[in-house]
């Protein structure tokens, strides 16, 4: 029960993630921070860069949000759980989302222009993306094993 109640509870985390800041931005501390956030980035993604925004997209709202409900629907016994190393696949590329982000804040602090600082968004966005990893991992554990055929 508490797996499945984690489990949901990640359907209403990650909205509340996309919309969170990941970082505060600016080119002089003089004028302020832009909060970015996984929406406005995708944003202004979209104007820029079709098809980078395509996949931005997939990895950091697709890719988590339907591996957690399917892992929910395995949870709750309406999925078979042979789908799970494809759930697997999902929550892997939903990491390598987060990945990216902090790469990108790692080169644009290390350039020296301007003003970068990480946000409480980017911190609840990769703890959503590990506990779903866990949560995985837990809900294949707490699975009967399957039966074997003959």
């Amino acid at each position: 029960m508490i797996l499945r109640c984690a489990t949901l509870s990640l359907l209403i985390l990650y909205p509340i993630a996309w919309f969170a800041p990941l970082v505060r931005a600016g080119l002089l501390p003089i004028f302020g921070l832009s909060e970015i956030s996984v929406i406005t980035g995708l944003q202004s993604l979209w104007s820029k860069d079709v098809f980078l925004a395509l996949i931005v997209t997939l990895f950091a709202l697709f890719a988590p949000y339907v591996k957690t409900i399917g892992l929910a629907l395995v949870q709750w016994h309406l999925l078979d759980r042979r789908t799970l190393p494809v759930l697997h696949a999902l929550g892997k590329l939903a990491m390598a989302d987060t990945f990216l982000i902090a790469l990108y804040i790692t080169l644009a602090k290390g350039i020296g222009m301007g003003t970068l600082e990480t946000a409480w968004g980017l911190y609840l966005f990769t703890a959503c993306i590990l506990m779903s990893l866990a949560l995985s991992l837990f809900t294949e554990k707490s699975l009967p094993p399957e039966p074997r055929s003959q």
